[in-house]
């Protein structure tokens, strides 16, 4: 699976965890250099609080693209260390 915005790769990977419709990318597929930390959070009541990242590329920012649970819930163990992405963001095989 790969994440594409502005025709640029942001994640690429096999091995993507499938959650309500969304691949959460394992973290070391994705290109940190591309995201910022947002301040935006988010709380869903059977994974625990997002937080988010802006995804920049080529000095277009596309914020809170990205999200994560840094301490997901027993019930979403399988998603923490990834991440995920939409506002655009295109995921793809």
């Amino acid at each position: 699976m790969k994440a594409i915005w502005h025709h640029e790769i942001i994640a690429e990977s096999n091995n993507t965890v499938v959650v309500e419709n969304n691949h959460y990318f394992p973290a070391e597929a994705v290109n940190m250099s591309l995201l910022s930390p947002s301040n935006t959070q988010t709380h869903c009541p059977w994974k625990g609080e997002a937080s988010y990242y802006n995804v920049t590329i080529d000095g277009k920012v596309n914020n809170d693209a990205a999200w994560y649970y840094p301490d997901p819930k027993a019930a979403a163990v399988e998603i923490k260390d990834r991440i995920a992405f939409w506002k655009g963001v295109e995921v793809t095989k």
